[in-house]
């Protein structure tokens, strides 16, 4: 058989092996919502860190919002427990982050690092840049205490934004409804990097400069991202998936070489082997293989049904929605057959058994699922062989516990049944 089940650790340990050559391990999932992957995920990043020497786990959330995770796992800040240092991700959606699953690794990473020196203590870390405004004000607030004259100068810079809604500020700005703010993020940055090059021994360093600094780009970034929103969904993408890499890349040097990453598969696999890079769509992953080869692993999640939290559309409420059976000529449909409950296969071993180039559908669910427009909405054609170096499968999964429901006492099945008018409407 070219699949491996997964029964317990020791398969994990077998899984591990597949890439122990990586220093950078990226952790895919097929959607936002499901715990399998979550907790695989989780088990996974403890034993790479406990056991392989990983120095942090990068996710795909904003800067500031995982900072917060940062201080409480590095024993710092004032935040008690995993689920107050995760308050910070209040933006939509926050059952991505402010889940139950995602507080047992904080607190484990807390208690990991408690007897550390803070040199090798592991961290947290994000890597998007949605936190236009969020970014904005941890730059000001870090410059009004190290250097007053360089924050006069932030606010006028930063004030171009009116403080619009980024979205807003992207269409203005697109449709030529206004001036856009480029010049002034980017002086921004290139002031703040020229002062640390400059004033010798008394440069800023440490922690805090390196996060403002960060935060920074994340302005950089982010206003282009924002205008590009509207220019054309791989410009826009590109942009976000290029941002991610050259985090990563200054957390290597930061923190250390080795690094986890969680992302979606969208992110982690490689856009070369899909039909959505012959569109010019490029990926976190493709990235990484790129600029460091031999170095990087992909491990992608998939699974054929269940249920996932998940919202119905953008900024809508959160819910638990029935992932429907896989379809036919699906990758999904294709390791359903294999009729094991969770297996994880090597990209070459799947390609002796289906044929080096095999390609067939791969479904992709966000924050957003539309189980009547599945086909449309969810799936995109695939070399899935070419696209990661490892697949792990859960045939069947369920939702994640969002830490709201946790918070209210509800039971592990309370949390998970469906509702009285379930499947209607689907």
């Amino acid at each position: 058989m070219f699949a491996r089940p997964i029964h317990g650790d020791d398969e994990l340990e077998q899984l591990l092996d597949l890439v122990t050559h990586a220093n950078i391990v990226l952790l895919g999932e097929a959607t936002h919502g499901t715990h399998e992957f979550y907790d695989l995920r989780a088990q996974l990043t403890r034993k790479l860190i406990a056991e392989r020497g990983f120095a942090a786990v990068a996710i795909e959330g904003d800067w500031p919002d995982a900072l917060r995770v940062d201080r409480y796992v590095r024993q710092q800040g004032e935040d008690e427990s995993a689920e107050e240092a995760l308050a910070s991700f209040e933006r939509f959606p926050m059952w991505m982050w402010r889940n139950l699953e995602v507080a047992e690794l904080v607190d484990w990473l807390h208690e990991h690092n408690r007897d550390r020196a803070p040199a090798e203590r592991a961290g947290f870390y994000g890597l998007d840049l949605y936190s236009l405004h969020a970014s904005m004000q941890s730059v000001l607030s870090y410059l009004d205490d190290v250097d007053p004259g360089l924050a006069r100068r932030a606010r006028q810079r930063y004030a171009c934004f009116d403080q619009l809604d980024p979205q807003q500020y992207g269409m203005y700005a697109h449709l030529g409804m206004r001036e856009d703010c480029e010049d002034e993020v980017i002086e921004q940055l290139v002031e703040m990097q020229r002062r640390r090059a400059a004033r010798s021994g008394r440069a800023p360093s440490g922690d805090a400069w390196f996060h403002a600094i960060q935060n920074a780009r994340v302005v950089k970034d982010a206003e282009a991202y924002y205008r590009a929103m509207f220019a054309g969904r791989a410009v826009s993408w590109n942009l976000r998936d290029t941002h991610m890499a050259d985090t990563i890349d200054l957390l290597r040097e930061q923190v250390g070489d080795k690094l986890v990453v969680w992302a979606h598969n969208s992110h982690v696999g490689d856009a070369r082997a899909t039909e959505l890079g012959d569109d010019g769509q490029i990926t976190l992953g493709q990235l990484m293989r790129a600029r460091h080869p031999d170095e990087v692993a992909l491990v992608g999640f998939t699974t054929h049904d269940g249920t996932v939290e998940c919202a119905t559309d953008w900024d809508e409420p959160a819910q638990i929605e029935r992932v429907r059976p896989s379809l036919p000529g699906s990758w999904e449909e294709l390791f359903h057959e294999v009729e094991l409950p969770r297996f994880f296969v090597a990209a070459a071993a799947l390609a002796r058994h289906v044929g080096e180039h095999a390609n067939r559908l791969h479904r992709a669910i966000g924050v957003v699922y539309r189980p009547e427009t599945e086909l449309r909405s969810h799936y995109y054609r695939a070399r899935l062989a070419e696209q990661y170096d490892v697949i792990v499968h859960v045939d069947t999964t369920r939702a994640v516990t969002p830490l709201e429901k946790h918070e209210a006492g509800l039971t592990a099945a309370e949390t998970h049944e469906m509702p009285e008018t379930f499947p209607s409407g689907i």
